[in-house]
Formats: structure tokens, C-alpha cells, sequence
């Protein structure tokens, strides 16, 4: 039996980590593994197999044969040659990628002084989306995904979080999970799906009826057509915010989607110091997200729970809100994430540019930040210990880059596009980009 894929004589192989670390921390971050000169194997199911010095991997490998091979010593433009990387494909740990309706309007009000609930009060935000993805069809919504998901695939990602939420109700709420569903089984890309049926108050209900019509009618739903095998659902996510579901709500609504076996990975201390931290925390969530108001208190005890910081630096920049404390994170040993927040809000579908904002607005290390976007990222997501690192028996989810150094990735602002030669998906080139650039 052949093997998939062997990318061989990169100038340098970009591990991450090479111990099964499921997440790195404070100085691990700072010092990724990277091994020189080397070739990697993927293997006919999708794993990789065998990672190692360039003339090692010749010697055990000739003969074998391979489905495809990717000889990194023969790419190059006149009149420089770039030598060529391979590095983990990144994680995107929060996005909203299902909606239909087009919110570039809004946009103008925030440059104008609108805050995010000054557009929410006027009817736009959440319940704009909500209204008109209620009423899109499957097939429509599928269509866009597809589209966004692609755009995400050629820009690195090769494994996003995807959640529901503009539906606010059980019928759009499992159209949306059924939408994702459909893109996991016929995609390449990985996705982690999240149930985010508590993404804001719908019009005409309380909080208090709001959350009831959450625990007594939606999850229950859930749970049947998780059991059914019709839906494969792994995380369960609540916007935990003044105005929206407070902490008592909050509390109710994750414990109860604990209790189905969905990992907790939340909207938590965006607007306002909520708690939240505390309270994922305590309840032993995997992830928070957003966190641009969280206590001292709070990132101790996320620090203490091992509880990911998802940091998304393009929801800080679009709405000018305070950045996120990664310093102060990295600091107190929080296992520090990235996302993209992909939505109609905040339109971005690149890590690498989120990466660069990371560097840049949050005063992160390129290192810490390509570490955040992938086993961390991957941490976040329930899926370290197959994501998120290029290590034998992981998925072979990989980027070959055309650059002098892998920094360039993040170094570029936008220039991804360029950058990224191949991504490949458990060993299938999903993407081949034949642009090359001139250095």
C-alpha cells in the first residue's frame, strides 16, 4: 500500500511540539520545536508517520511509493530561491461562519461612534443575522459556508470551530447545526461544532424565558439527534453579558450541556467583568472566549483550571474595544488561544492577519502567536491530541510555505495569499497556490 504524501528537503519542519504536550505555556510558547534540513511521511490513512533529517527519511523511504510528493528543493522564482517551510496547519477557535444578510452597513455606524449595543438597541447586530437567516434556506446557507470555509482553507486553517446562534430558536438553531454537519461529512477542512443556542435574548422573550426554552425545548432536541447519530455536536457556548444571559442563566444552560457531554467553550467578560472566568472555571470549561474585561481573579482561576483563553484581536480592533490582557495571561500561565471571531461583525476568515494582530495590539511574540493559533487552538477545541502539532500519529493537516523564514507568515500583513504554497488535509493537498513572490 502506498503512502499519501511525502514533503521532502524543507529547509526547516516546524513541529510546535514534539513530546505530546497538549498545550504550551509562558516559556514553552517562546520555543517551538523546529528541526532543520528534514522531510515528513503522511501515511495512506492520513496520519503522519515518520518526521526526520532529509537524507534519514531518503534512505528508510527509497523505493516506497507515495501518492504525491512535494520536493521543496524544486520550487523557486527568478532571481531569488525560497527555501521552503512546512508548518502545522492553524486552528481557528471561534468563528460564526453560518448566517445569511449582509451587515457592511453597520460597519459605517461604528466608524461613525456606535458601540456594539448602540447597534443592537437600533435593531441591527445579532438579531439582523437572526432574522434573516431564519428565514434562508439549507441549501443557501450551505452554499455561503462552503464559500467562507474555503476562503479560510486557503488562507491556513485546516480545523475551525463553527457555531450556531442566529437562530435563537429550536427549528433555525438545528437547520444552522445540520448546515454545519452537512460541511464536516462532505468538506476537507476539520470542523468542531458548537451549539450556541443562547447567543442572545430573542425579541419578545425574558432571560428567565429565554433560558427555559433553552433547557426544556432545544437541548433536548439536541440531545435526540446527537443520539440518533443524525448531528455531531462537541461544544456548547452562551454570550454570558449585561443585557443578554447573566450568570445565573449562564451557569443553568452549560451545566445542562455538560451534562450531554459537550464540552464548555463560551462568550465570556467581553463588555463587561462578568465573572465569567470564574464561573468557566469552576465548572471546568475548556475554553472562554473574548475576555477583553477579565479580573485578575479571573485569569488566576483559568490559570489554575487549565481553561483556554480564546483571544480574538479582530473583535478589539473592529469595535475599538480595550485588547485583550495577553501579557498579563501568558503571564499567570493561561493556556492563551487565538480565533478569528469570523461573522458578520468582524469579517475576517485569516489567521494569519489575526496572528499579526495578536503580535502587534496584544504585544504577543510571533512564536507565542503561531503557537496560539495551532495546539492551543487545538487545546481549545478538544482535539490537541490530534491537532495542532506536526507529530507521528497526528493528523497531517500542514502548511509548505515559500518564504526565507516561517515568521514571514506573520511578519506579511495580508500576504498569505503569496506566502502559502500547498495546505494539505490528512495528507491531501487541498489547496496548491502556484503563485510564488519575489523577495
Amino acid at each position: 500500500m502506498s503512502n499519501k504524501l511525502l514533503v521532502k528537503n524543507a529547509k526547516q519542519v516546524v513541529l510546535i511540539c514534539n513530546n505530546g504536550e497538549k498545550f504550551l505555556t509562558k516559556d514553552g510558547m517562546q520555543k517551538l520545536c523546529v528541526i532543520e534540513n528534514s522531510s515528513l511521511v503522511i501515511g495512506s490513512d492520513g496520519l503522519i508517520k515518520d518526521i526526520g533529517p532529509a537524507s534519514t527519511i531518503d534512505f528508510q523511504y527509497a523505493g516506497v511509493l507515495f501518492d504525491k510528493v512535494i520536493d521543496a528543493t524544486g520550487m523557486c522564482v527568478i532571481p531569488v530561491v525560497l527555501f521552503d517551510y512546512c508548518v502545522s496547519g492553524l486552528v481557528d477557535a471561534h468563528t460564526h461562519p453560518v448566517w445569511a444578510g449582509d451587515r457592511v452597513h453597520e460597519f459605517a455606524m461604528k466608524l461613525a461612534g456606535a458601540t456594539y449595543m448602540d447597534v443592537h438597541r437600533a435593531g441591527g447586530g445579532i438579531h439582523f443575522t437572526v432574522e434573516h437567516t431564519r428565514a434562508a434556506l439549507p441549501s443557501t446557507l450551505l452554499a455561503s459556508l462552503t464559500g467562507r470555509l474555503g476562503r479560510m482553507q486557503r488562507a491556513g486553517t485546516t480545523l475551525v470551530e463553527c457555531k450556531s446562534g442566529y437562530g435563537l430558536e429550536l427549528q433555525t438553531e438545528l437547520k444552522m447545526l445540520e448546515v454545519i454537519e452537512t460541511a464536516r461529512r462532505t468538506l476537507p477542512i476539520n470542523i468542531s461544532s458548537t451549539y450556541c443556542g443562547a447567543h442572545a435574548v430573542p425579541k419578545g422573550k425574558t432571560v428567565a424565558e429565554a433560558t427555559t426554552d433553552i433547557l426544556k425545548v432545544q437541548l433536548p432536541q439536541l440531545r435526540e439527534r446527537m443520539s440518533a447519530g443524525a448531528l455531531r455536536v462537541d461544544n456548547i457556548d452562551v454570550f454570558c453579558e449585561q443585557g443578554v444571559f447573566d450568570l445565573s442563566s449562564t451557569r443553568s444552560i452549560l451545566q445542562a450541556g455538560l451534562d450531554m457531554g459537550l464540552n464548555i467553550n463560551f462568550h465570556g467578560d467581553e463588555l463587561h467583568p462578568m465573572n465569567s472566568a470564574q464561573l468557566g472555571a469552576e465548572l471546568g470549561a475548556l475554553a472562554i472566549s473574548h475576555l477583553e474585561e477579565v479580573t485578575d481573579d479571573g485569569i488566576a482561576a483559568m490559570a489554575t483550571a487549565k481553561t483556554a483563553a480564546i483571544l480574538l484581536p479582530t473583535t478589539a480592533y473592529i469595535l475599538r474595544l480595550p485588547q485583550p490582557r495577553a501579557r498579563d495571561m501568558l503571564e499567570a500561565g493561561v493556556i492563551v488561544a487565538l480565533g478569528s471571531d469570523f461573522n458578520p461583525n468582524a469579517y475576517c476568515c485569516s489567521m494569519p492577519v489575526v496572528m499579526h494582530l495578536a503580535c502587534v495590539n496584544m504585544r504577543m511574540s510571533m512564536p507565542e502567536a503561531l503557537a496560539a493559533a495551532t495546539i492551543n487552538a487545538a487545546y481549545a477545541l478538544g482535539r490537541s491530541h490530534t491537532h495542532g502539532s506536526l507529530e507521528v500519529n497526528k493528523h497531517g493537516d500542514l502548511l509548505v510555505l515559500n518564504a526565507p523564514r516561517w515568521e514571514h507568515l506573520i511578519y506579511q500583513l495580508g500576504g498569505h495569499q503569496e506566502l502559502i504554497r500547498y495546505v494539505v488535509i490528512r495528507g491531501n493537498v487541498v489547496y496548491n497556490n502556484d503563485k510564488t513572490m519575489d523577495f
